[in-house]
């Protein structure tokens, strides 16, 4: 009797906190929620997120995506006010272009034990035109309070139904429940590609449903009888599938350091169409293989056909290199004469926009128009070369045949002793040193016949920061002295990307902030512009109290303020691979002159260690001259991407690092 009773309060309870997840059905217990129960460092919980995504007909105009979302939120505190927030873009070509409707949403708070709505009104939407390709819709949620949940509703209607955006299942914050259904007529094919951690398998079903068609048909109108219109209305039944998926207490997708893009490693589902097949008509296909993708894209006018043309160049280009033969002679004019005539617009595209010859003419185009343009020189002038379709950084890794998977073109030139990759869009670029987004696992090269190939698009050499420092150390803790660093190929690249164009006051204080108040004078930077040489950034330098003064004895870490301050690497398990972008080695070179009076009583031990497989190697040599002190530190990754399996082993050694640099040397009074 009293386990009966015992169970039957159990499930009255669970009954009564049962969620009610109908729109606007907020409960007290939701509101009074202070934190996550399974994450309690979250700023904010999707205590609900749903979408159902179908396709339309409408008679006269075809098919449409409609896409219908409802989210309801919790927020914590105010580092999760963002969350209040909804940004959507919404694509555009043409006539042609995605809308939102029949946006409903709530604020709720918890005001003197009763439940306070607040709607959001007309006047807090906000659309704007982003480019000339996508609007922003934009809407925040009025009267946000630590402890609100918010709630909206909303519709997608897209005439690109070829185009169904990713099925996220995996958010920065953690998601409590989670419905989502995908509605396919017969006549489409799609594919899916699968990402992430978490186990999803969707629940597949199949149901009939059909398109009335109306058409009207006049009669009489004769000079005896009035006009009559007859309304008739047919149906075409088919066969939709529908695929369900219902997920719980997901965890949150954190960012972490040096990782290429987290949506890369978020759990989610591509659907891409692979052929379609209407009544009466052939078999449309879009994407099968990557043979199929490769053979799509360049057959495009907007791609291959623009490698063909030359007339819009020809004379200037032939000026320029007419009295050149050498093939890196011609490459390196050829890449400057592009990237000094046309200037990056910003937009990311394999296909041209407006064309390479107007792009030309107005000095101005996208990426694809400036890397085709360059491409279609090279060959011109006699050499190899080709166009690479690459996936930038946060577009993410094509693993599947896919044309969405690329988004970005650059260059590339064969030799008789290895290859070159070019992008014209940064004016910092030199040969073989693509930009920073760029650099994401391996690009495919399209032959002139549309066949494709596989490049690292990772570079071989690595980077060099070269620092050397001369400090005098007073006794009171002080150092003062000089500094000078100099910077190679992507060193120099993206220090010459954050110094171009900046207020030089604003960029000296943020290198004083960085390193923690540190009061820089005399500050110059060499060879800014000359890419043929490595970039060199100077200054003196004067900081108070980097030394601990204890009796007659003096404690500091002979990197000073250069040290390694703390792991980037802090979980105990890592999925995903470590991505650094480039293989980099920094040298230090510092010599302390001692304050007079002290002597050398220890230094730290010299070590050498490395990781497994030439990943990694730290050297730290200290050697004591009596008056002064030098120290030689050699930090080096020799490999662009580690893969997990490594992750322990490099989580150690930096924290060896780090205890290595934060080791004291010790001077005693004389």
């Amino acid at each position: 009797m009293k386990i009966t009773t015992i169970l039957f309060s159990l499930c009255f309870t669970i009954t009564a906190f049962a969620q009610d997840y109908k729109f606007g059905k907020i409960s007290k217990e939701e509101l009074q929620e202070k934190f996550n129960p399974l994450d309690s460092s979250a700023s904010a919980t999707y205590l609900y997120k749903n979408r159902r995504t179908f396709f339309q007909y409408q008679q006269g105009e075809g098919y449409s995506l409609i896409t219908e979302i409802h989210e309801r939120i919790k927020i914590y505190n105010q580092e999760g006010f963002d969350y209040a927030t909804e940004q959507l873009s919404l694509y555009k070509s043409g006539s042609d272009r995605e809308e939102v409707n029949n946006i409903k949403a709530y604020t709720y708070n918890l005001l003197k034990g009763k439940v306070e709505e607040t709607k959001l009104t007309k006047d807090g939407i906000f659309k704007t035109e982003k480019s000339k390709y996508f609007d922003e819709l934009k809407f925040t949620m009025p009267n946000i309070k630590e402890g609100s949940v918010v709630e909206f509703r909303y519709r997608i209607s897209s005439p690109f139904y070829w185009n169904v955006d990713d099925f996220n299942f995996q958010y920065d914050i953690p998601v409590k429940k989670l419905d989502a259904k995908f509605e396919v007529p017969e006549y489409f094919v799609f594919k899916t590609n699968v990402k992430g951690f978490l186990p999803i398998m969707p629940k597949t079903e199949t149901e009939r449903d059909k398109i009335t068609f109306t058409s009207k048909t006049r009669s009489g109108g004769n000079l005896n009888g009035a006009t009559r219109t007859t309304f008739n209305s047919s149906d075409v039944e088919f066969v939709k599938s529908i695929s369900s998926y219902h997920l719980k207490d997901i965890p949150a997708l954190k960012e972490e350091p040096y990782v290429n893009s987290i949506n890369n490693y978020r759990s989610s589902i591509k659907y891409e169409l692979s052929y379609t097949k209407f009544p009466q008509s052939t078999v449309n296909y879009y994407s099968t293989t990557w043979e199929d993708v490769v053979k799509t894209i360049y057959k495009s006018s907007n791609f291959g056909g623009e490698l063909n043309k030359t007339s819009y160049y020809k004379d200037e280009l032939d000026a320029i290199i007419g009295s050149i033969s050498g093939p890196m002679e011609r490459i390196a004019l050829i890449f400057d004469f592009v990237k000094s005539r046309v200037k990056w617009n910003g937009y990311y595209s394999k296909y041209t926009s407006e064309g390479v010859k107007k792009a030309f003419k107005d000095q101005v185009g996208n990426v694809a128009e400036i890397n085709l343009m360059l491409t279609s020189m090279l060959k011109y002038a006699g050499l190899n070369a080709y166009p690479v379709l690459v996936s930038t950084r946060r577009n993410g890794v094509p693993l599947f045949p896919t044309r969405e998977g690329y988004n970005y073109v650059v260059s590339y030139v064969k030799l008789s002793d290895g290859y070159i990759l070019l992008d014209a869009t940064n004016k910092y670029s030199v040969p073989n040193v693509l930009p920073f987004r760029t650099l994401n696992w391996q690009g495919r090269v399209i032959s002139d016949k549309g066949g494709s190939t596989l490049v690292d698009l990772y570079p071989k050499e690595k980077s060099k920061n070269n620092i050397s420092m001369i400090i005098s150390l007073d006794e009171d803790g002080t150092i003062k002295g000089g500094c000078r660093n100099i910077k190679t190929s992507h060193n120099a690249l993206r220090y010459r990307e954050r110094y171009d164009n900046v207020n030089k006051e604003d960029f000296i204080e943020k290198l004083e902030n960085k390193h923690g108040g540190l009061e820089i004078s005399e500050f110059k930077v060499t060879n800014e512009l000359n890419l043929s040489k490595p970039v060199v950034e100077s200054f003196k330098f004067i900081k108070e109290s980097q030394a601990d003064i204890i009796g007659d004895k003096i404690y500091f870490s002979p990197m000073f303020f250069l040290k390694t301050a703390e792991n980037p690497f802090k979980l105990e398990n890592r999925e995903f691979p470590v991505d650094f972008g480039y293989p980099s080695t920094s040298r230090y070179r510092i010599t302390i002159n001692l304050p007079e009076g002290y002597k050398v009583e220890s230094i730290p031990e010299s070590v050498a260690f490395s990781m497994p497989d030439n990943l990694g190697l730290f050297k730290f040599n200290v050697i004591n001259k009596g008056v002064s002190i030098q120290l030689l530190v050699d930090e080096t990754i020799n490999q662009s991407i580690i893969l997990p399996t490594y992750y322990a082993t490099l989580k150690e050694y930096f924290k060896q690092i780090i205890e290595k640099e934060n080791e004291q040397i010790v001077l005693t009074r004389i």
